[in-house]
């Protein structure tokens, strides 16, 4: 099975981190993740992240750092989930695809329902705090 390449941002403000939760119509509904968006042909890690936030949250980043991607299969998919920490550049928060967000601190990641591939995210972020800041 070939491998999709998707982009992820952990988006930071006011030492929270915003989370999304996927809607009805989209795959593993329901489920709580990092936001983000396959990485189109010819297109670079940081022109996708930028791209899908755009699309999906009306929000322009600041990208600090990228950290370790994490391969995961799913059933029907496998993905290489490439993360990115981020702040706010600019915009409105507004959903266009998901079905809720909110801002959670970094101790409060473990008591949401994860889509598996960021579970391992959620990991590197607690493993080292000083990364996220």
């Amino acid at each position: 099975m070939n491998v999709v390449d998707v982009t992820c941002a952990v988006i930071v403000k006011d030492d929270r981190i915003l989370i999304t939760r996927r809607a009805d119509n989209m795959s593993r509904p329901g489920k709580w993740e990092f936001p983000g968006g396959k990485i189109e042909k010819d297109e670079s890690a940081e022109e996708c992240i930028q791209r899908e936030i755009e699309e999906e949250l009306n929000l322009k980043l600041k990208i600090k750092n990228w950290i370790d991607p994490v391969v995961h299969h799913y059933p029907d998919i496998s993905i290489r989930l490439i993360p990115c920490i981020a702040e706010i550049g600019s915009g409105e928060l507004t959903l266009h695809e998901h079905s809720e967000f909110k801002w959670v601190k970094p101790d409060e990641l473990d008591d949401q329902d994860w889509a598996p591939a960021d579970i391992p995210i959620i990991k590197q972020i607690s493993d080292n705090p000083l990364k996220f800041h």
